[in-house]
């Protein structure tokens, strides 16, 4: 049976319907029965599958898209204050919802699982969901990507587990109460919203503090900022910690990492038994991730073996190294990677995937202009990993320009560090570029946060011509 939905939220009005977030949650409250509506900038394939649910979603932003019976507006920090159905919903008494609190309500009643740190939410929460549907326990979950098909990020499912991607950037994680958290690692990210690593620090111990007593806290052993943070929370007794990683002291150890080609097999120590199960994406880092997963599963009570094995149907989720297809000869595969250790991990995988002789041609597009600010040169030495890159312009997201940042910073950089690389003002370029460029055995990588994504398959159909 469907948990209710609140008499607040029957029926809710999405600004940004469309976004990864938003869209989740909207999907699931759907799936429970609310009347859901929203607004989008444009059409889109998640707008199409929400249409398919019955929700009622407009093209465009207006004060009259905001339904007369409408009971509350749900909102992203991304949407702006003269939003006008914002401020229509201020006119009329409507309750503002942030996402957040919303998504924290559809987990009332049951054993969230929450997926926080600066790199690998979106691949760790799926993998989640997808071995936890494996298993036959039928979660919920909300996911910051599509698993496969548009709108599949978000289900409600009739098991008692609720899977979710915890944003530590707007601070929004903190309202979550988890029975099992995982926080796969620390780094300063989200410029605009945090100002030092000390105020990082402080909002993940927020986090901490809003598990269950009684519940667990899966945290890496081997990233520097996490076990800063395990250090940080040592005095919290009413939790269990467990930690993971290739580090000595780790709970949960990881003995072994083989890649074998667009796979890994994993060996790992836990509780005195060695287990070995295979990964079906490539690099250390996404080994990494399941073994995080594992050790939340473990946490739950589910069988060790039954859950590895489980993980073993994972193959992946939209953006996160995802293979568009392959024409002539090339390979061309999808990254969402922006920050610099997001970058470098996405490379290496590739690196150790492809054959000796192949090389790696990035596209990238920087994503925010405060990121690129704070964080531009260690971004052009990540792409020193590249054989060879194209830098497109920055892509703003929610940000204004800041004067004299551009993707410059970048390129400078990378050029300093000795990598080939060169502009690209016009997107739409790209393709012929590229083709440029390629021969039968490379492999392209699009990587950036923002609509870099869409070059994928035009990169293909240039190759195939």
């Amino acid at each position: 049976m469907a948990p209710a939905v609140p008499t607040t939220m029957d029926r809710p009005h999405f600004i940004g319907i469309g976004g990864a977030g938003m869209s989740g949650i909207a999907k699931i409250l759907a799936q429970r029965g609310a009347r859901v509506a929203g607004s989008d900038a444009k059409e889109s394939a998640t707008a199409d599958a929400l249409r398919a649910l019955g929700a009622t979603v407009h093209i465009g932003h207006a004060a009259d898209h905001l339904a007369e019976d409408a009971t509350c507006v749900v909102v992203s920090s991304a949407i702006r204050a003269d939003n006008p159905e914002l401020a229509a919903a201020a006119e009329r008494g409507i309750p503002v919802v942030h996402r957040s609190d919303a998504l924290a309500r559809l987990m009332d009643g049951l054993r969230p699982i929450a997926v926080a740190g600066t790199h690998g939410k979106t691949t760790t929460t799926s993998m989640l969901a997808v071995s936890l549907d494996a298993l036959g326990l039928a979660p919920s979950y909300a996911i910051g990507g599509d698993l496969d098909a548009p709108g599949s990020n978000a289900r409600h499912g009739a098991g008692e587990i609720f899977v979710a991607e915890a944003d530590e950037s707007d601070r929004s994680f903190h309202k979550y109460a988890p029975e099992v958290a995982i926080i796969l690692n620390v780094e300063l990210d989200h410029h605009a919203n945090y100002a030092s690593m000390d105020e990082i620090y402080e909002s993940f111990e927020t986090f901490v503090g809003r598990i269950r007593p009684g519940g667990t806290l899966v945290v890496s052993a081997d990233q520097a900022g996490a076990r800063e943070l395990t250090e940080r929370i040592s005095g919290r007794h009413d939790i269990e910690v467990v930690t993971y990683g290739a580090a000595e002291d780790a709970d949960v150890r990881v003995l072994k990492v083989n890649p074998r080609g667009l796979t890994s097999e994993v060996t790992v120590l836990l509780g005195g038994k060695m287990l070995t199960f295979t990964v079906s994406v490539p690099g250390s880092h996404y080994a990494h991730n399941a073994v995080a997963a594992l050790a939340a599963g473990v946490a739950l009570g589910l069988p060790l073996h039954n859950l590895a094995s489980a993980l073993g149907k994972y193959t992946g989720v939209k953006r996160r190294l995802q293979l568009k297809g392959e024409a002539n000869g090339v390979q061309v595969i999808d990254s969402y990677a922006h920050h610099p250790t997001e970058m470098t991990a996405d490379l290496e995988a590739i690196r150790g995937a492809v054959d000796a002789g192949s090389r790696i041609l990035v596209v990238f597009q920087p994503h925010l202009f405060s990121r690129t600010q704070e964080l531009g040169t260690e971004m052009g030495q990540a792409l020193a990993l590249a054989d060879s890159s194209v830098v497109l312009d920055i892509y703003p997201a929610r940000e204004d320009p800041i004067p004299g940042i551009t993707s410059t910073l970048i390129i400078d950089a990378a050029r300093t560090a000795g990598a080939d690389v060169r502009p690209e003002h016009d997107m739409a370029a790209v393709p012929d570029v590229i083709a440029g460029m390629a021969r039968p055995g490379d492999l392209v990588l699009t990587m950036g946060a923002g609509d870099v994504t869409d070059l994928g398959p035009r990169i293909l159909a240039r190759l195939e011509s």
